[in-house]
């Protein structure tokens, strides 16, 4: 009986343990996935405020700056933003933004009302055709009806895509603007260059047979040369070892989209730097045998940016590091989670998987080659041994509106963050 009591003593206590642990990762995401932090983009100091924000918790917990004071590795980046207003209108039926549409990220100023000239697909599959639509619009807005656009041949698709690029860039045509008419789910993104002319992708259900007009306000501001920050700190090992350990999440977002849609990036990616802070959490308490280093990195949304800048100018020797985990997307894992450079590393990969096993943790771990997607590639092309790691299933929003703080399911959370403790302390 005796035993049995101290066994549900310690069973309670790592019960009560982890859930500490993720009502922590709750009150992470759920702040910087607020509008407080205008989607920790490059509008109202965005990125500025979540670093403050990041950089506290930092020191609250005990990680040291990499710079004596200073937890913040600045550059400079180059971006367009959309900080005023944004409004559209289809036949005088106003459009909700990130419900019904998006301007592309790259947009500029544009403010009127403008004729529609109909078409779709099928009609810039040749030059010909190209020359004689653009004749036809004039200074217009050609709307193209994209949404048969999964029934296209490949090579078709491709040809069809070079011209629609011609179409929303080249700077030597006429016409006002491009509006794209799909059935695919809206996905936006960031851009680091201002286009000459708006692209407006629409997917609410209209009566597209008699379309005449739109109306269109939006002010865009291009910033050449933009400060932002990475943030980096570190948990000193308890041995003689000059090898690290390294752990990173980006922290931007999409930011905002005029001034009153936002994009909250809940799972994209609060949730991964949810992750490293309650890995720095946990190894405050219980420290390392080899030294920690936590990198919240910016402008990963933008061309993993953050990444690039550190690794063209690294605050430690990348050479020490003994191994490093980029977290993206760590708030669902219904389906398990996906090991980017599992099978270039694979040693490591079957360790992670031991342990898995043996732990009954994650349904299950997919393995995946090398791909240059997210913030680990530049490190990797230097020659730091790492994995990139994402939680799959659950929740499918993904840079929209939807990926916000109240609808993001946790789902492994504690197990995973468990996982990945067990696997370094095996490192």
């Amino acid at each position: 009986m005796k035993k049995i009591g101290i066994f549900l003593i310690l069973i309670s206590f790592r019960l009560i343990s982890f859930s500490q642990d993720i009502d922590y990762a709750r009150q992470i995401v759920e702040k910087l996935a607020s509008p407080e932090f205008k989607g920790r983009g490059y509008i109202e100091n965005g990125d500025k405020i979540s670093a403050d924000y990041i950089s506290n918790e930092f020191r609250n917990l005990g990680v040291l700056p990499i710079n004596k004071n200073n937890y913040f590795q600045k550059f400079d980046i180059s971006v367009n933003t959309l900080p005023g207003s944004l409004s559209v209108m289809i036949n005088d039926t106003e459009l909700k933004a990130g419900v019904d549409y998006l301007v592309e990220a790259s947009c500029p100023s544009v403010h009127g009302k403008f004729r529609i000239i109909k078409t779709d697909r099928s009609q810039i599959d040749s030059e010909a055709k190209v020359v004689s639509l653009i004749n036809k619009a004039g200074d217009s807005f050609i709307f193209i009806d994209s949404r048969d656009k999964k029934n296209e041949k490949p090579d078709s698709r491709k040809r069809i895509d070079d011209y629609l690029q011609l179409l929303k860039s080249n700077p030597e045509l006429n016409i006002k603007g491009l509006i794209i008419y799909t059935n695919e789910k809206l996905t936006w993104e960031s851009s680091t260059t201002q286009n000459i002319r708006p692209v407006v992708i629409l997917n609410k259900e209209l009566d597209i047979s008699n379309l005449n007009s739109i109306e269109i306000n939006v002010d865009a501001r291009f910033i050449q040369k933009y400060e932002t920050q990475n943030i980096v700190g570190l948990i000193k090992g308890t041995s003689s070892s000059d090898s690290t350990i390294v752990v990173l999440a980006h922290y931007d977002h999409l930011g905002k989209m005029g001034k009153d849609s936002y994009f909250p990036g809940a799972n994209d990616n609060a949730s991964g730097v949810a992750m490293i802070l309650n890995l720095a959490k946990h190894y405050s308490e219980i420290k390392p045998k080899y030294t920690m280093v936590f990198i919240a990195l910016s402008g990963e949304e933008l061309g993993i940016l953050g990444a690039k800048a550190f690794t063209d100018h690294p605050l430690i020797d990348l050479t020490k590091i003994k191994f490093l985990v980029n977290f993206d997307l760590a708030g669902t894992g219904e389906e398990g989670i996906r090991i980017v450079n599992g099978s270039i590393f694979k040693e490591k990969f079957d360790l992670i998987s031991k342990i898995n096993q043996q732990q009954n943790l994650l349904p299950k771990i997919d393995i995946r080659g090398a791909a240059c997607n997210s913030d680990h590639c530049y490190f990797y092309e230097k020659g730091v041994p790492c994995f990139y790691i994402y939680t799959q299933g659950g929740i499918r929003a993904y840079h929209d509106i939807y990926d916000k703080y109240e609808t993001l399911p946790f789902t492994e959370f504690v197990d995973y963050c468990k996982l990945m403790i067990l696997f370094f302390d095996s490192i």
